[in-house]
This record gives C-alpha cells, sequence and structure tokens, in this order.
C-alpha cells in the first residue's frame, strides 16, 4: 500500500478550516440573530408609537421618548467624557520608564498587553458607563420636565420663605445633579487611581514617595471636586429638612423641620458647608503645594465635625432642651405641620360641627317622616347583589359583571334616584369552545347596562331593574349598547376584518357585527402584522387568514390601563366607574397629581390608606398606587373612556393645582379645559372614593387645629374595621344621598365613621358632598360627637344587631339548610342628633345561586328592629307609621308580605290560556315549596312561572293585545 502520510500506524487525519460553505451559513445565521434583536427592539417601539398614535396622543409619546432620549445622551456623554477625560489625563502625565520603581516594573507586562488595544479600552470603558449613566438619567424624564416646566405654587414655606414650586419642582431635579456629579466623580477618581498605578504615577510597596506630583495634583483636584459636591449637599441638605420625614410620636410620618432641626441641625449643616467649602480649597491648593498634609487634615477635620457637630450636637439638644420641655418646644413647629398637612391634602376648609349623638326628641314618633327627607337609604348594596345580577342578567356565560357594582345617579320622573349600575362585559372563560379564533375574533365584546334601584327591591327581595335584558331596555333610553373597553377586557382583540363577530344572542339565534369604529391598529400593513406577532408573542398574526383588509387591533382595553398610558404623569384612582351619557358608555376615571415634596406635610402611604374590607377582598378592583408616598394631592383630572370607541379625553377639573398647570405646559394640548365637560356628563361625575379614603385618614389626626391637643394624642381617631365582614380591614366608605344638618336637601354623598382610637363607640361622622356640579361640591363635614358619650359605633351596632335574642333566632332560621346570610353595608345617618343606622340583610341558599335580600336591620336611640322591608322597620323603631307609599306589584298593601306574583287573567286566546294556567300551576307549586323550606323546588317553579308568562305575553302581542315592546314578564319572587 502506497504512504498517503499517516505514519506506521495508518493515515493522518487532517484538520483544516472550516469550508467556504460552513462559513457562509455561520455567518448568515450570526446576520439573522442580530436581525432578529433589532426587529424585536424596533417591533416595541413602533407598536407604541401606532398605538399612540390610534388614540391621538402620540405628542405624549414623542415628548417622553425625545426626552428621555436627549437625558441619555446629555448625561451618557458627560460621564463617559468625565471618566474618559481623567484616564487620558492620568495616561498623559505617566513618569518616564526610567524613573519607575521595581514594582512599576514588574506591571510592565500588563501595559505591554494593553498597549495595542488601550484606545480601544478607552472607548470601551467609556462607553460602557456612559451606557449606564445614561440609561440611568433617562429614568428621571419626569424630575427633568417637572423641573423647566415647573409653575408657582404662590405658597412660601414658613422657615425658608421659598416657594412650595422650590420643593417640589426644583430640588428633586438638583439631588439628581448632585447624585450625578457624585457618581461622576468617584468613578473619575477610581479610573485615575487605577491608572496612575498601572504606569508608574502612585505606589503601594516600593520605598519613597508614594505618588508623582503630577499624580497627587491630578487626585487632588478630582478629590477637591468630591468636596465641593459635599458642601453642595450640605447646602441643600439645609432645605431637606422641610420636606424630610422622621419618627415623632404625634404622628407617624411627621415631615418638616422640628425644634432640633430648626436649632441644631440647620446650623451645623451651615458650618459643615463652611468646613467643606474651605476643605475643598485645600485640595485644589496641592496644585501648588504638592502636599497632602494639609487637605487630609481639612478632610479628618470635616469627617469629625460631621459627627461631633451633624450628629452629636442635635442629640444633646434632644436629650436636654427638648425632651423636658417638650410640648412647648415643639408647639411651633406642629402648628406649621398642621397647617401645611390639611392644606396639601384639601382638608383644610373641612368644617367639623360638635354634634349630640344622641335624639333631642323625646316622641321619637314624630321623626318617622324626617326620614325619608333626610336620606335616600340605599338597601341594595353594590358589593353584595353582583352574583344577583350575574344570575337574572348575564344571559349568556359569555357576559360577567364586575364583583363590585357602581353607584350613580339617573334621573328618574324628574328626580335622581341612587342607582346601582354595571356592565354585561365579556367574559372569555364562559366561551363555549376557547380557541385563538374564539378568543380574539369572535368573542370580542360585552353587550349592554343593567341597573337596578338603589334604594329598593321587588317583594322577593330581588333588585328592581330600570335597566336590563338583552338588547338592555329600560329607562336609560336609547345608546350604544356594545362594550369593547371595560375593567374584564384584558385581552387584545382583532375586529373589522373577514371575520365577523359574535354580537349577542337572542331567541331566533345569533347576531353577528362588525366593529365600525376607527380605535385601535390597522392590521393591513404587513409590517405592522410583524411587529405585533413579535410584540404578542403570536406568529398567527402574521399569516392568518383571519386578518385581511379593514382588520384593527384593540388592546390596552381597560379604563384604567388607557389613561396611565396617556396620561404617566398621573395617579389612577382604583376604581373607573360605567355611565350613560349622551348615547355612549363612558367609563369615568379619577386622576390625581401628587407630590412628596410640600414642605411641612406629613406623608402617607397610597397603597395602605386606599385599602378597604373591600380591595382585600376584591382582585378586579386595584388598589391607587400600589405603595408611592406622598404628602400633596389633588383631584386634578377627571377622564373619560367610551366603551364602544376607546376614545380618551382627560378634562381639567382642578383649575387651581399647580401640580397639572405643570404637566399641561410640559404636554401641551392632552388635557380639555373645564368648560368642555357636558351637563350630561357632569350629571355623572363624583367624588372619588380613594381621595376620600387618604383625606379620612389625615383627619384621623389632623382634624384638631391645636398644637397642645395634636401633641397629647387625646383626639385621636380611626376608622373602624368592616364589621359585616372578617378580614379585619377597613370599612369602605359609602354613597348614598342625604343632607347632613345644615343641609336644606339631599344631595349625593360619600359618607364614613370614626371611633377613638382602640375604642368601638362613635366619635365622628364624615360626609363630602359628592355631587359634581353644586356649589360646594367636595365640601367635607364632620360631626363630632362628645367624649363623654357612648354612641355605638358599627360594630358595636353589629354586635347588638347579633345579641338580641328575636333577631339572633331570626337569623338562624334564615340559615337554615345550606343557606347563608349576607350582611350589606352598614349605613349611618344622622338624625335629630343621633345617628340612625340601616344594614340590609340578604340570604342565599338552597337552589338559589345569589343573594336576595331578606330582611332590613335598623337601629336609632337603642331601638332596633328586624324587619321584611325598610319601612317596616323605620315603623317599628320609631313607633309610627311612615308616608303612605303604593306597594310594588305582587305585593300585600296591608301586611307587605309577598304573595308571588299573580298570573294574569284569563283570555280567549287559547295559546294565552294555556300559558296562563302553566303559570297558575307554577304559582302554586311555588307556594308550596315556600311552605316546605324546598329552595331548590322553588328556584324550578319560579323558572317554570317566569317561561310560562313570557310565552302568554309573547302570544299576547302576536295578536297585538299589548306587550308588543318585547319587555320582561313580571318576575316572581320568594316570600321573606
Amino acid at each position: 500500500m502506497p504512504d498517503r502520510g499517516g505514519g506506521p500506524t495508518g493515515p493522518r487525519i487532517r484538520v483544516g478550516r472550516p469550508s467556504r460553505r460552513v462559513r457562509t451559513l455561520l455567518m448568515t445565521l450570526g446576520v439573522l440573530a442580530v436581525l432578529g434583536m433589532v426587529f424585536t427592539m424596533f417591533a416595541g417601539f413602533w407598536t407604541d408609537w401606532l398605538w399612540y398614535r390610534s388614540v391621538d396622543y402620540s405628542s405624549v409619546f414623542t415628548t417622553t421618548l425625545w426626552t428621555k432620549i436627549g437625558l441619555f445622551f446629555v448625561f451618557g456623554l458627560l460621564m463617559a467624557l468625565a471618566v474618559g477625560f481623567n484616564i487620558w489625563l492620568a495616561h498623559r502625565m505617566r513618569p518616564p520608564l526610567s524613573a519607575m520603581s521595581m514594582e512599576q516594573q514588574n506591571l510592565d507586562r500588563y501595559r505591554m498587553g494593553i498597549a495595542p488595544y488601550k484606545k480601544w479600552l478607552l472607548l470601551g470603558i467609556t462607553a460602557l458607563v456612559g451606557l449606564i449613566a445614561g440609561a440611568s438619567a433617562s429614568s428621571q424624564w419626569r424630575t427633568w420636565l417637572m423641573w423647566v416646566n415647573g409653575v408657582p405654587f404662590g405658597q412660601k414655606d414658613p422657615q425658608f420663605k421659598l416657594d412650595v414650586s422650590f420643593y417640589a419642582f426644583d430640588l428633586p431635579w438638583y439631588r439628581f445633579l448632585l447624585g450625578f456629579g457624585f457618581a461622576a466623580t468617584i468613578l473619575s477618581l477610581i479610573a485615575a487611581a487605577l491608572t496612575h498605578y498601572l504606569y508608574g504615577g502612585l505606589r503601594v510597596t516600593s520605598p519613597g514617595a508614594r505618588a508623582t506630583a503630577a499624580a497627587t495634583g491630578h487626585l487632588s483636584v478630582v478629590l477637591g471636586v468630591f468636596v465641593a459636591l459635599k458642601a453642595v449637599a450640605y447646602w441643600l441638605d439645609r432645605y431637606g429638612l422641610a420636606v424630610k420625614s422622621s419618627d415623632f410620636k404625634a404622628t407617624d410620618s411627621w415631615t418638616g423641620l422640628r425644634y432640633v432641626d430648626a436649632n441644631a441641625y440647620l446650623p451645623a449643616k451651615t458650618i459643615l458647608f463652611c468646613i467643606a467649602v474651605i476643605c475643598a480649597l485645600l485640595f485644589f491648593a496641592t496644585l501648588w503645594r504638592r502636599t497632602w498634609q494639609l487637605p487630609v487634615i481639612g478632610f479628618g477635620l470635616m469627617v469629625l465635625s460631621a459627627i461631633l457637630i451633624g450628629g452629636l450636637y442635635p442629640a444633646i439638644v434632644q436629650k436636654f432642651q427638648v425632651q423636658p420641655n417638650e410640648q412647648a418646644k415643639e408647639a411651633p413647629y406642629v402648628e406649621k405641620n398642621l397647617k401645611a398637612t390639611r392644606e396639601a391634602y384639601g382638608i383644610d376648609d373641612s368644617k367639623v360641627t360638635d354634634y349630640p349623638g344622641t335624639s333631642q326628641t323625646e316622641d321619637k314618633t314624630q321623626l318617622r317622616d324626617d326620614v325619608a327627607g333626610t336620606a335616600s337609604i340605599r338597601i341594595m348594596d353594590p358589593n353584595i347583589v353582583s352574583p344577583t345580577f350575574q344570575q337574572l342578567q348575564q344571559i349568556r356565560n359569555y357576559y360577567a359583571f364586575p364583583t363590585n357594582l357602581d353607584v350613580d345617579r339617573y334621573s328618574k320622573d324628574g328626580k335622581d334616584q341612587d342607582t346601582v349600575i354595571g356592565l354585561r362585559e365579556l367574559n372569555l372563560n364562559g366561551i363555549p369552545k376557547r380557541n385563538w379564533i374564539n378568543d380574539h375574533f369572535r368573542y370580542t365584546h360585552g353587550y349592554g347596562v343593567v341597573a337596578a334601584e338603589g334604594t329598593s327591591a321587588d317583594s322577593g327581595g330581588r333588585p328592581k331593574f330600570t335597566e336590563s335584558d338583552l338588547p338592555s331596555k329600560g329607562d336609560l333610553g336609547t345608546y350604544e349598547q356594545r362594550v369593547y373597553y371595560g375593567e374584564r377586557t384584558t385581552t387584545y382583540s382583532i375586529v373589522g376584518g373577514p371575520q365577523k363577530e359574535i354580537d349577542y344572542s337572542d331567541d331566533s339565534g345569533e347576531k353577528t357585527y362588525s366593529y365600525r369604529g376607527d380605535s385601535g391598529v390597522n392590521l393591513a400593513n404587513p409590517v405592522n402584522r410583524a411587529a405585533y406577532a413579535v410584540a404578542f408573542s403570536e406568529p398567527q398574526i402574521l399569516y392568518s387568514g383571519a386578518i385581511g383588509e379593514g382588520s384593527r387591533i384593540l388592546y390596552n382595553r381597560t379604563p384604567k390601563e388607557r389613561v396611565e398610558a396617556i396620561a404617566p404623569w398621573l395617579t389612577i384612582d382604583g376604581d373607573a366607574y360605567p355611565a350613560v351619557v349622551d348615547g355612549r358608555i363612558q367609563w369615568i376615571v379619577d386622576a390625581y397629581t401628587t407630590t412628596n415634596g410640600y414642605p411641612y406635610s406629613s406623608r402617607t402611604t397610597l397603597g395602605d390608606t386606599t385599602a378597604d374590607s373591600l380591595t382585600a377582598t376584591n382582585d378586579q378592583r386595584a388598589v391607587v398606587a400600589q405603595q408611592n408616598q406622598v404628602n400633596y394631592i389633588r383631584n386634578s383630572v377627571k377622564a373619560t373612556v367610551d366603551a364602544y370607541s376607546g376614545e380618551v379625553k382627560l378634562y381639567e377639573w382642578d383649575t387651581q393645582d399647580p401640580v397639572l398647570k405643570t404637566w399641561m405646559k410640559a404636554f401641551p394640548d392632552t388635557v380639555e379645559p373645564k368648560s368642555e365637560i357636558s351637563d350630561s356628563l357632569m350629571a355623572h361625575l363624583r367624588y372619588p372614593q380613594d381621595l376620600f379614603k387618604v383625606q379620612r385618614e389625615l383627619l384621623t389626626r389632623y382634624h384638631v387645629k391645636d398644637a397642645t391637643t395634636f401633641l397629647s394624642g387625646s383626639e385621636v381617631w380611626q376608622v373602624p374595621d368592616d364589621p359585616t365582614n372578617k378580614t379585619g380591614d377597613a370599612v369602605p366608605p359609602y354613597y348614598l344621598s342625604m343632607k347632613m344638618p345644615d343641609q336644606q336637601e339631599q344631595v349625593f354623598s360619600l359618607t364614613t365613621t370614626f371611633t377613638p382610637n382602640g375604642r368601638d363607640n362613635l366619635s365622628a361622622f364624615m360626609a363630602v358632598n359628592a355631587e359634581a356640579g353644586t356649589e360646594d361640591y367636595g365640601k367635607i363635614r364632620v360631626l363630632k360627637l362628645p367624649t363623654s358619650t357612648t354612641a355605638a359605633g358599627p360594630k358595636q351596632v353589629q354586635s347588638q344587631f347579633n345579641s338580641e335574642q328575636d333577631i339572633a333566632e331570626s337569623i338562624r332560621l334564615l340559615r337554615g339548610g345550606d343557606s347563608e346570610v349576607e350582611y350589606g353595608n352598614l349605613l349611618a345617618v344622622p338624625l335629630d342628633g343621633g345617628l340612625l343606622y340601616v344594614e340590609p340583610v340578604y340570604v342565599r341558599g338552597g337552589g338559589l345561586k345569589y343573594p336576595l335580600l331578606r330582611k332590613v336591620l335598623v337601629t336609632y336611640g337603642g331601638q332596633t328592629a328586624f324587619e321584611d322591608t325598610l319601612e317596616q322597620a323605620l315603623d317599628k323603631v320609631f313607633g309610627a307609621e311612615g308616608p303612605a307609599t303604593e306597594p310594588p306589584p305582587g305585593e300585600d298593601e296591608g301586611t307587605g308580605e309577598d304573595e308571588g306574583t299573580t298570573p294574569p287573567p284569563t283570555s280567549d286566546n287559547p295559546t294565552v290560556q294555556e300559558a296562563l294556567n302553566d303559570a297558575q300551576e307554577a304559582f302554586e307549586a311555588g307556594q308550596e315549596a315556600l311552605r316546605k323550606n324546598d329552595w331548590e323546588a322553588y328556584g324550578q317553579a319560579q323558572k317554570d312561572l317566569e317561561d310560562a308568562l313570557r310565552r302568554a305575553e309573547e302570544a299576547q302581542a302576536a295578536e297585538g293585545g299589548g306587550g308588543g315592546d318585547g319587555g320582561p314578564a313580571p318576575e316572581a319572587s320568594p316570600s321573606s
């Protein structure tokens, strides 16, 4: 065999370079990977731009984007130049090789190793620190915009006599600049020191001088800059005392100067500023003296002074001057804190009035007629009856109502009435078959409003619907019923293309629809489709045949996230609520401007303050702003989101708020003037709950105006726990129409109660006028009870209800079988010096899957009643009958007890007569089931009765005998 070069044992294997084909393939894959990453980043940017353009707020996107880019490049470049210049300077000042010590000569191999790459290394280091610094600076876009657009408050702080805008807008920017300066100086110092060491300017182990003269001068200047910045920090710290938070026994979140701050820390900061300036000059002097002796001594003195003057001296003042006579020393500063806090939270005009807590009228029968004029007592609890709406008005499984419904006002017969309202929103979990087409193309929207009277129920405990059925009809008139944007609509939909949508279903079958609005982003462009396929990680968007000409993608569909995206400078209330306005369903969203830089105003954590028993049990209701700390808040903007088109409008509400004016300068033409709010929209605006909860929490301490009382803590209140559940969380505020003692007529109000700190008796009642458009909208009224009285608080009232033998026995009977008793909102209403408490009681059990109003608890002046209706309970408590009212259909006028829905009279039409006979049989079966407490049989009987009555009505309509409106048949109801 011929020798093939493999040696005596066989052929050698030669390992050569990869073939050209392999190299080409690897390069192609690399290029594709880079292009993929670039397109992924582009997709996020492009889809954001398309979305902002689709909602006509592209200026928000561009302003934010250019601000971030500008900050990124300016501060990234400054950081890169600072670090790069000091590295270059240190390298330029390196000593000649002959002058280097043995220690430095040993580093020669490292110098030789980086010599060919030193320019690239310099560029790499500076680019890296520049990128990091630029990214950090770009996150400060809000700080920059507030500083450059800041509007004066017109109020000055009591210590330094500077406008509040200095603390709210200027000081945060100055602190950022100072922090950036420290970071640049420290990084420059480290980079310069390492370069000097590497090239022989600094020595660690070698004998002789530790640094060359050039290195000494260079590093001294950098250290001098650091100490100069420290001097600036001391000077700014003086002003920072006005917005500094500290622990203080009077409050957990004290903000502002106290005695020790004004008389110890403030002069200490001034002295330290002077020392730091002198120390910085000593460092700069080394350029001429070439010695570290004086700068090091000066720096040591500065550190020692910071310990003695900035730490020990204030502690001595606090111990020996303040503590022996704390109230006298702190009183002037407490008064400043009281005034500033009340102004910053909008509670400075709250009216605190003494209230006896007990009725002044001996003959309580005289008060019976006054109840109706004092309050429209809401017995439909929107936080309880959602399952009832769901069961009676869901119609299809792919619809759902929110866990907590909303309370609004609607006019009927020329009179406003409190109304419980909810939207029939899309529920994807109820779709018969889940797949991509059904989830995103066919089932795209909810349908219709369902509303019920808040102050009454039908004879069976069901809501009295004023708007119901599918399509919805009732008192609200004609309006666009499709709900493409809602609180439950959290996924995207693609509409308007070849694929038809499920509109709604009726007895004739499913109706289809194709979206006609201009909302969303057009997907006809292949670039847009590719971008959204990447952004949503859904490749089918790119090639699906269900997408074609006219297809639009809808996303960011909850009212809260739409307003947050359009106005990122606003803090959004946790509860958006729907209203029918001018033929459209509008989501109304309250938004706040906040700052934590209001001098002397105590801070509060929004997430904690706005939490209550509802937010603890309802994942649909967001807690405002999580854990953001603020010490100034205004409900400056009212926003609307159209449920069909998704159109967002921001309206200026607080025309005096300087924070809003600042943001309106930064983002011009994004907020419409208050005058643009229509009368029909104004009728549904209300005072926001989260602001009210923040204010009530502050008023537990800041209702007093006297510093001595505030310091003693004797007048501290607390928001009571909700007695109707076991979460241990605060009772939520309640909306209802009522009048306070100094008001002439009822207004829509938001109310709450207070108890003394650590006790359960009532200490105060608070209400705010929540009816927008009225003269004293936002007026806070507090009725303060004498400390000597023991008026029952909510927990005591609930205990009283539960402990009375007759009531306890009735509750036990209601819980018979597998029934559950649910307590509704415990409403308190001031009446003739006392407090009237009303609590609806619901029962959910047997075959019924939803709660029905069964009883109403009422107590006043020590008298308690537990009756089937509110009227009966009031009659019993006051020992007199109220004004005669016409009983609802199906209710016995004499007793008010439910006798069911009596079937219609006989008819000559055989079809009608047959249906009426079936209705009569179902009615009798229901009554028999009631007598046996057979809830399952009763529920079936009610369904049979409703079906029979509906057939009768349809047959009558067909022959022109009435009922042609297609409205709902009367509902039979269980007895109490």
